[in-house]
Parts: C-alpha cells; structure tokens; sequence
C-alpha cells in the first residue's frame, strides 16, 4: 500500500495559460484539413446544425467530463483513473496508449508541414503536386510492408520536431507549455486570419463558399449526417483520451472549469468555421482556374493539405507568400496539439515511476521519436501512419471514450459527484440534461459509431491494403495499446503518490470544494466565497 503523504503537482499559473493551451491542443491539422470536407460532404450549411447540436449535446458536455475527472483527482490519465476506482487504472493506461501512438505519426506530418512551409517559397513541387508528394517527397513504396530506405529530409525534420517538442516539455508544465501556447497561439490566429482574407479575395472564391455553405437540408434527414458531426465534434475537441484529464489535473484548486470548458469548444469551432471559409474559397479559386466543379476539386486530409492547395498556390498571385503563411499555419497547429499528446505520455510515465520531469520528458519523448522516425520517416511510412491513424481514431479513441462513460456511470454510478465537483468551483453549472448528455446521449452516439467502423473495416479491408498491413499496424498496435495497459497496471506505482481511498479523499483538491462534495446541501451557500478573487 503507497503512503497517504499528499506530492504537490504542477500548475499552470494562470488561467488564460491553461485555456490557451487547451484551445491549442483542440485546434489542430484536423480543424484545417478535416472540417470543411466533412461539412461539404454532409449538407454543405445545413451541417452547421447537427453540429452545433453536437457540440451542445457531447462536445462540450464530455469535455467538462475530462476537466473534471483530471481536477478531482489531481493525476495522470492512469493515476486519475487509478483513484477513480482501482480496477479502473487500464483504462487510463489505453487512453495514454493511444496517445502515444497517434504522438509518434503526429509529430512527422508536422515534419511534412514545416518542409512544405520552405518549399512555398519556390513551389518545389512544380506542375504535378501529386507526383511530387508521393514520388519525390514521400519517395513512397506501396509493395512495401516495412521498409529500412529512410527519406533523408523527412527524417531530418522529423528529428528537429521532436527536439522542439521534448524541450518544451522538459521545461514543465507552466514555463514549456504554457509559455509556448502563450506564444504559439496568438501566431497561429494571426497566420490564419491572413490566410482566410487572402483566399477569400481570390477570383471565383464566392462560388467556393456557396458550395460550402449552401444547405442541402435534405441531407438532415439523413443519420449518416448527425454521425458525422458528433464524430467531428469528438475528434476535433481532444476529448476523453487523457489530454484534456491531464491539463485540467495542473489547474489550481478553485478553477472555473465549465467556463473555461465553453471557451475552449466554442474557440475551436469557431476555428474550424474559419478554416472552412479560407479552404473553400482557396478550393472556388482552383475550380474557376480548372473550369470544373468544386465538387471535383474538394478533398479532405492530406489529400487537401498536400496536393490540393500545392495546386491553388502555384496558380494564384502571391503563391509563394499564401503558401509560407499555409503551412506554417499547419504547421504551428500541430505543434500545440502534439504538446498535448505527448504530455499525456509523459505525464503517465512520471507519475507511475515517481520521476522528475526533465528525465521524464527526455526518456519518454527520445524513445518516441527513434520509434517515429524508424516507423515513418521510411519510404513504406505513408501506408503506416495511414493505417495506425485509422485504426488509432476510429476504432481506439471511440472505444475508450465509450468504456471510460460505462465505467463512470453505468457501473460506479458516479456521474452525480463529478457533477458536484464541477459545480463547487464553475460558474456555469450542470445538473440533469448534463448527466443525460454524457450518459445517454454520448453513449448511443459512440456505441453505433463503434459498431459501424467495425462493420466498415471487418468486412472490407480498408484503404486496398495488405492483411499483413492491416494486421501488423491496426489490429497489431491496438493488441499492443490493451496487453501494455494492463501489464503497466501490475507494475508497483513508486514513491509517495496518494493512491487510494474512499469516494471524497483530498488528492489536492481545496477542502472546501470537497465538503461541498460530500455534504452538498450544507456547504452550498459557501460556494462561492472567495471565488472572484481566486479565478484572477
């Protein structure tokens, strides 16, 4: 049995540190590449509805979940989870599984961004950007299931991602990743604002947002449509696979938590509907240049980010500079989001080991990334990062978002005290429809989506890959995420963490928000004294 001596965690020192940092973590490649295709593709401005309705109804609901699963019980994903109930440490121990995989293809398509953002300047892929991307730059072998060719520049800049990476996060929470979205984010908005008046001033740029926002209302009564705006909604907010647990766990103890939560989903959408903007317009350009229909020239991922606006930037005046501010849009994005992911990681490591956090970071991130580089930094790295991605998103993050829900309410029934909690220190607060939203709603949502990506990729192997392909980096590293979260959970946590103890136990949290817990109604006046002066 660990000690009950109570180890003082790190804290962001502000709060506008921690919000950055969270909206930075949101707002990613996802927000730029992902969104408008999928509104597009999906009732053009009718989407904006589902949407909405998502981020009201699971978005911002689970992401008062995560702030406070991580400020109640002031850990790590594993440790949180750990003091949640003991059997439920697995749980967090996959959530940093998954964040370690998606961190170790992350960080080289940041590697790919940061490369691109030189090669504007003299539009180095020429006039066949599709050739260049997967001949000349990817130098990319299909035959190959694991290749040893590495591509020497990827490799490079991959390497020069994560020495920024591992810096920032050795410095700590509040000097690295606060300082740096501090930084970092008020870059990223004025990049992409000028990105967005650029393309939205381009010839034909009205004909590309009539074809994003005109709405197909059609398409509403369609459940495919509502899916896909609560997968968006999921997957854009970094929600319920320990990001967003681990930052909210370096709060103060008296922290607005829902306040801070409905800043931090409406920033991000607010982002992603700017992108969609900037995107489309660029996308209108390109089909009046083409003579062809938007809908020929849309495309989403790295399809958009690669080829697609390669294309616009060598056909527009100013390329060279649209280009630069482009990729370096993409390019900041993706740092502050893979700051996030591998804090999880790092965050998890340091607590079960009962390590610093320089030899944390430094050990965590060095492994990683001779791990990311050998991986996909290769010329058989693409089919890789492409499988893992899939496999790691669709399948992985949407199974533990729906256990982590199973396990809080369903079988612990402990929905209620995250409520209270949330309400001890938030001025917005949650009562019934909350609960409903999170239990009920989250939960229908991501058991079907769950059920059709398994259906999806069971029964038709996905992308036109190998089986070995699909065995070795889908399958094979969702197998590995599950057995190393239950062998880390074996493993004896060291030093003088707070382990367990009965529903209520203090791990850092302000005394009076935990008698406000356990005695609602008796301390319920006192909710609120001091509280101006402590959220300055």
């Amino acid at each position: 049995m660990a000690t009950e001596t109570p180890v003082r965690r790190e804290v962001f020192s502000t709060r506008i540190a921690f919000l950055l940092a969270a909206i930075g973590s949101a707002v990613g490649l996802g927000n730029i590449w992902r969104f408008p295709y999928v509104a597009y593709d999906n009732g053009g401005g009718a989407f904006l509805l589902p949407y909405m309705v998502a981020l009201l109804t699971a978005g911002i609901p689970l992401l008062f979940l995560d702030y406070a699963l991580g400020h109640r019980f002031n850990g790590s994903a594993p440790l949180a989870m750990r003091r949640f109930k003991q059997w439920a440490e697995p749980i967090g121990w996959i959530q940093l599984g998954i964040c370690f995989f998606i961190t170790i293809y992350y960080a080289v398509i940041i590697g790919w961004a940061g490369l691109y953002t030189v090669k504007s300047f003299n539009q180095a892929w020429g006039d066949d950007p599709n050739a260049y991307f997967f001949e000349d730059f990817l130098k990319f072998d299909s035959a190959q299931v694991f290749s040893f060719d590495f591509v020497p520049a990827i490799a490079v800049a991959t390497a020069l991602v994560w020495i920024v990476c591992i810096v920032v996060l050795s410095m700590g929470v509040d000097e690295g990743i606060g300082k740096m979205s501090k930084i970092f984010m008020p870059i990223l908005t004025v990049l992409f604002i000028i990105v967005v008046i650029q393309a939205v001033m381009l010839p034909g740029a009205a004909q590309g947002l009539d074809a994003f926002f005109t709405p197909k209302w059609g398409a509403l009564k369609d459940p495919g449509v509502w899916i896909a705006a609560y997968g968006q909604i999921f997957f854009s907010l970094s929600i319920c696979f320990g990001i967003m647990l681990t930052y909210s766990s370096y709060l103060k103890p008296r922290t607005n938590l829902t306040g801070t939560g409905l800043v931090t989903g409406f920033a991000n959408s607010s982002f992603e509907v700017l992108a969609g903007i900037g995107v489309f317009s660029a996308l209108g350009f390109m089909s009046m240049q083409q003579n062809v229909p938007v809908d020929e020239v849309v495309s989403s991922g790295i399809g958009l980010a690669f080829i697609a606006f390669p294309t616009i930037i060598s056909q527009m005046p100013l390329g060279a500079v649209f280009g630069v501010l482009f990729f370096g849009s993409l390019t900041v994005a993706g740092f502050t989001s893979l700051f996030s992911l591998l804090e999880v990681v790092v965050s998890g490591v340091k607590d079960k080991f009962d390590l610093q956090r320089k030899p944390a970071a430094i050990g965590v991130g060095v492994v990683m990334a001779i791990i990311s580089i050998f991986c996909f930094t290769t010329t058989s790295g693409l089919a890789t990062l492409d499988i893992m991605d899939k496999f790691t998103n669709n399948i992985g993050i949407v199974a533990i978002a729906l256990i982590s829900i199973i396990c809080i309410d369903w079988i612990c029934r402990r929905i209620n005290e995250l409520a209270l909690h949330l309400n001890a220190v938030s001025s917005f607060r949650v009562g019934t429809i909350w609960r409903i939203c999170v239990v009920n709603v989250t939960t229908i949502v991501l058991g079907y989506t769950l059920l059709q990506e398994l259906i999806s990729l069971i029964s038709e192997p996905y992308g036109g890959y190998t089986q070995t392909q699909l065995a070795l980096f889908g399958w094979g590293v969702l197998a590995v995420i599950v057995g190393v979260a239950f062998a880390m959970t074996v493993v004896p946590w060291r030093g003088s963490i707070s382990l367990d103890g009965p529903p209520g136990s203090d791990f850092g949290v302000d005394p009076d928000v935990r008698r406000t817990i356990e005695t609602p109604q008796k301390y319920e006046p006192a909710r609120h004294a001091g509280f101006a002066a402590e959220q300055k």
